[in-house]
């Protein structure tokens, strides 16, 4: 197809539901190499919950915040290379064996992590998970193009995306259901293993790609699963279809180079590419830099930094994020080709800044309006209990929760009312005990503020403004901005950037929480949203609608925003 992207549309999924009713062999491959959508979905989403039960097990991860960034972020650091290792596969020896593969080294690491006995162990599952989670998430949609019916490809496709939101979606359930299971973080994690096994034992019974067996020279066996996928009377003119688009795949090889660097210095020697380039790398870098991964990984954390101290309601609450994503994701669907990429990307982004600036400044008046330090409250406890900082600090009289929690102790409630002067107090799992027993609450990461469901609503808003545009849209546009022969390549660039970009922000969030605080972390990636909505007005132009043929033609003559262009004066005199 020389046409635009494979998006779907409502006639697709019409014409989707239709054709797989009449051939559910089509839905059955879809469907079996999607669980790879699901598994990514679910990585992203199951370690925010389970952070908070590891660092109760574990104290050095309680008390390290560089292993707790490492711990989230080795998966990211695993997909990178298991995206880059996963495309060399993926040619050599199929999209099948790739698929896997995958499912084999997220099995692996889902037992390990869920057998860790120290959080090396945890961090060496996360990168085989991570490198299983990179190489699905390449192969799964590839598997999907390549096995489907033509007029029905986008939607096919769109599942996968779906399929993505909703493992993130049952992540959270499943972290609710186990949380007062014994060894609620390793149920967390090892039950991801199950639909890995699912998905190996599914394609095991199914075909490799008829693309790659007829590059591959398995013209009967690419044939004999067309077969089952089209009907009779359009088979011929589908393999003919192949034929042509893998001679000319090969012609353009021959060209561009076959070697990984050929191809990535002929991209960017090309100027028509490099101005793609440049506009899918800024729309994948932004996506991550508006903090997004932060609410995905921290969700639950962040939710205590609002002052909710109860792990359980942490996680209820940060169930709301991730349905809200998987229904943007279906909204995103709806309005993409009717109000362009352009336009919804820079809605999106206004959205964005206004939630971090406003989510930035209740994070501010919840810290400034901290419950006060009660000396007689810390006394109460012991003098060997409370926290050594305060104790000598000359002005400790101004002492707030924040104050207390800033010294790495930790606040502990009024027995009345957790909003009135409280204990501070060295943070132990036995002095813990002792302030649970009393009736009072533990804050190890927040403090108790009246503004905290405000700042829940406000990640919900903000979640809102992502999903629809920033979530969905950085990939449209990477699948339609550069020229054919080098459609894989700048993907692939800009996929690249993005997870690395993903691997900055993951493995920075807790550090700089500690050093800027909540209210200045969100400050900040309002600042780089900010950026980011500048680089999209001036870098990125409007693709919708428009062949191939056409966005190479716009990207040769230079992108501008129409507010400055110069106005021909031609035109103005004849007006």
């Amino acid at each position: 197809m020389e046409g635009g992207h494979t998006k779907a549309d409502k006639t697709e999924f019409t014409e989707c539901w239709r054709t797989t009713w009449k051939t559910p062999y089509i839905m059955r491959l879809a469907l079996s190499a999607g669980i790879g959508g699901l598994l990514f979905g679910y990585d992203t989403g199951v370690i925010s919950g389970a952070l908070l039960y590891i660092e109760e097990e574990f104290e050095a991860v309680d008390k390290k915040t560089w292993l707790q960034e490492t711990i989230v972020s080795m998966a990211v650091a695993g997909a990178i290379v298991g995206a880059a290792v996963g495309g060399w596969i993926n040619d050599r020896f199929g999209r099948k064996v790739s698929i896997l593969l995958a499912d084999v080294l997220f099995f692996i690491g889902a037992i390990v992590m869920a057998a860790a006995l120290a959080p090396w162990m945890l961090i060496i599952g996360r990168i085989l998970v991570g490198l299983g989670v990179g190489m699905a998430s390449m192969t799964a949609p590839l598997y999907i193009s390549e096995a489907s019916p033509a007029r029905i490809r986008g939607a096919l496709v769109s599942t996968n995306g779906l399929l993505i939101t909703g493992g993130q979606f049952l992540a959270y359930l499943i972290n609710l259901a186990f949380t007062h299971a014994p060894g609620t973080w390793r149920w967390m994690l090892g039950v991801a293993g199950l639909p890995a096994l699912v998905q190996f034992v599914l394609m095991l019974s199914l075909p490799e790609s008829p693309r790659w067996l007829y590059r591959q020279n398995k013209i009967d066996e690419a044939r004999s699963i067309l077969a089952r996928i089209y009907p009779a009377n359009e088979l011929e003119d589908e393999i003919r279809a192949l034929q042509e688009s893998v001679e000319a795949e090969k012609a353009d090889e021959s060209i561009v180079g076959e070697s990984m660097i050929a191809k990535v210095k002929g991209a960017w020697s090309n100027p028509i590419v490099r101005r793609g380039l440049y506009a899918g790398i800024t729309v994948q870098v932004a996506q991550q830099f508006v903090g997004i991964n932060t609410v995905m990984y921290y969700s639950p954390t962040i939710v205590q930094f609002a002052g909710f101290a109860s792990n359980r309601t942490a996680l209820a609450l940060s169930l709301i994020t991730s349905g809200l994503n998987a229904v943007g994701s279906i909204v995103s669907m709806a309005f993409v080709d009717r109000y362009g990429r352009r336009r919804l990307m820079i809605i999106s982004m206004f959205g964005i800044i206004s939630c971090l600036v406003v989510l930035s400044a209740l994070f501010w008046q919840a810290s400034a309006h901290a419950p006060a330090i009660s000396k007689l409250e810390s006394n109460h406890f012991g003098g060997n209990n409370t926290c050594p900082t305060y104790l000598s600090a000359p002005d400790a009289a101004s002492w707030n929760c924040m104050s207390c929690l800033h010294a790495d102790c930790a606040f502990c409630s009024d027995g009345t009312s957790k909003y009135q002067p409280g204990a501070c107090l060295i943070s132990e799992k036995g002095i813990k005990r002792m302030c649970r027993g009393e009736r009072r609450i533990w804050f190890e990461h927040g403090c108790p503020s009246k503004f905290g469901i405000f700042a829940v609503l406000l990640l919900g808003l903000y979640i809102i403004s992502y999903s629809p545009g920033m979530g969905t849209v950085p990939w449209i546009v990477n699948s339609e901005i550069y020229p054919l022969r080098y459609r894989g390549t700048g993907g692939g660039i800009a996929a690249v950037s993005n997870w690395c970009s993903n691997l900055i922000v993951s493995e920075t969030f807790l550090t700089l929480t500690e050093a800027l605080g909540s209210a200045g972390t969100f400050l900040l990636f309002a600042g780089f949203s900010f950026l980011g909505l500048v680089a999209i007005f001036f870098l990125v132009p409007e693709t919708k609608g428009l062949q191939f043929e056409e966005v190479e033609k716009l990207l040769q003559e230079g992108y501008k925003p129409k507010a400055f262009k110069k106005k021909n004066p031609k035109l103005e005199g004849s007006s």
